[in-house]
């Protein structure tokens, strides 16, 4: 080859890499359209659970509106605390999300050592429900018909009476505790791995009472495998109009309006993927046919569709109220 030829041939090479420096750096590194494959929300609750009614339905419409399988995962355990890790860990990326109840404001104060920061480490992106209160049920083994004679039966009963909860430190766990101090009862604690145990073993006679979500009791009561004494919100449930709420039976200062459900991500996440993930909630929420589904399967809540910075701010400001209820309640962190 002569010296011209290799010159010239050095020029070429020369030229070409320059116009490679010259491309945009974007071109290269541009993310794919999201969501692009199948989206996992997890749920650290067990299934059939009322958060788990409610999720599944959601992510579905969701899911048929944004083109990818939106699965739900149920990853049960330590009062929500293990599945909602797994998301903490997770890539921020948009394909793992949290769905989880005002428990992800409760464990903090309730379990020592927890690995995440409910504020740090995860991204809120919208209200999903917001509940209107909870029911008081017992089994009907009880010789009692009210909340009035329930307490007189449970202060001179020889045994304990026992509550179910679905875990320590959650907002059933709470109205329980809240009821005992407000009516001067001392109801044991029997505390399960989820809603669905808890509730099973109040239609089982393992427990004689439960305070909890309309949803999951509302088959039982109106087939009278349980029976509705009281409920918890500021006025009456529609779906149960003869039953009072606790200030009418003599029980003062018992709203308690129950809980939230929320979604979140892992930190980090963008905000293209929030801002689609928020407007895919707000889209679902409002189609009929699914605010029915809710309306018949999740009772006691109400659609929601908070956004991002409004439902960020309950947070914060939940973290810091039940950490003062609980304290109040002498419930000590475990």
């Amino acid at each position: 080859m002569s010296k011209f030829s290799s010159k010239r041939r050095s020029i070429r090479i020369a030229t070409a890499m320059l116009g490679m420096a010259t491309i945009p750096k974007w071109l290269g590194a541009q993310p794919s359209k999201y969501p692009s494959s199948t989206i996992k929300v997890i749920v650290p609750f067990a299934a059939g659970g009322t958060l788990d009614v409610a999720v599944r339905p959601l992510t579905q419409v969701m899911g048929e509106s944004m083109g990818q399988n939106i699965v739900v995962d149920n990853r049960a355990g330590a009062n929500g605390v293990i599945g909602t890790d797994l998301v903490a860990k997770a890539a921020p990326d948009g394909y793992t999300l949290l769905a989880v109840t005002a428990s992800f404001v409760l464990n903090p104060s309730m379990y020592k050592g927890i690995s995440y920061d409910v504020i740090k480490d995860f991204t809120p992106i919208a209200g999903l429900m917001q509940g209107v209160g909870f029911v008081m049920a017992i089994h009907p083994s009880l010789p009692v018909n009210t909340v009035q004679e329930f307490i007189a039966y449970e202060k001179k009963s020889s045994k304990p009476i026992a509550y179910s909860t679905p875990g320590v430190g959650n907002t059933i766990h709470i109205a329980s505790e809240l009821f005992n101090q407000r009516a001067g009862t001392q109801m044991l604690h029997i505390p399960y791995k989820g809603s669905a145990p808890s509730l099973n073993a109040l239609v089982a006679g393992e427990v004689q009472v439960a305070i909890m979500p309309p949803a999951i009791v509302m088959p039982f009561i109106k087939s009278g495998k349980l029976k509705a004494i009281a409920f918890t919100g500021s006025k009456r449930l529609s779906d149960l109009p003869d039953v009072p709420i606790m200030s009418e039976v003599g029980v003062q200062d018992m709203i308690f309006q129950g809980t939230w459900m929320g979604l979140f991500g892992p930190a980090g996440l963008s905000k293209n993927v929030v801002d689609r993930l928020y407007n895919e909630v707000v889209k679902a929420l409002a189609q009929p046919t699914l605010r029915q589904n809710l309306a018949t399967g999740v009772v006691g809540y109400v659609p929601d569709g908070s956004p991002p910075e409004q439902f960020s701010k309950q947070v914060r400001d939940d973290v810091k109220r039940y950490s003062e209820i609980l304290q109040k309640l002498n419930i000590q962190p475990s």
